[in-house]
């Protein structure tokens, strides 16, 4: 597949050079820049982000990296916390009835 691609990028090369022979020095220049159409990371829109500690209160300024790895962050607690507020005593129950046993 790689190879397919560098041959078709190779023959898409060589038309538009043998296409701008007959175009002056200048033009011939400008034909072989490469577009990166859509790929620029420099055109934002609407209002800049902000680190989520500058704005604690606002996630919807918050970047989107940070506004990722808090809201996995507060997922976890909260699964975290309802697996130790479903699972704290009965664990204890059964070391208490061994601990009693063992003492008689």
């Amino acid at each position: 597949m790689a190879a397919w691609t560098a041959a078709s990028r190779q023959a898409a090369n060589l038309s538009r050079l043998s296409a701008s022979k007959s175009v002056n020095t200048t033009n011939q220049g400008a034909l072989l820049i490469h577009r990166r159409g859509l790929a620029g990371g420099g055109d934002h829109h609407g209002p800049p982000k902000v680190n989520f500690w500058q704005d604690p209160m606002s996630p919807s300024k918050w970047k989107e990296e940070h506004f990722v790895i808090v809201s996995l962050t507060g997922w976890g607690l909260t699964f975290y916390g309802g697996y130790k507020l479903f699972t704290k005593g009965k664990k204890k129950e059964k070391k208490e009835e061994k601990v009693g046993e063992g003492s008689h």
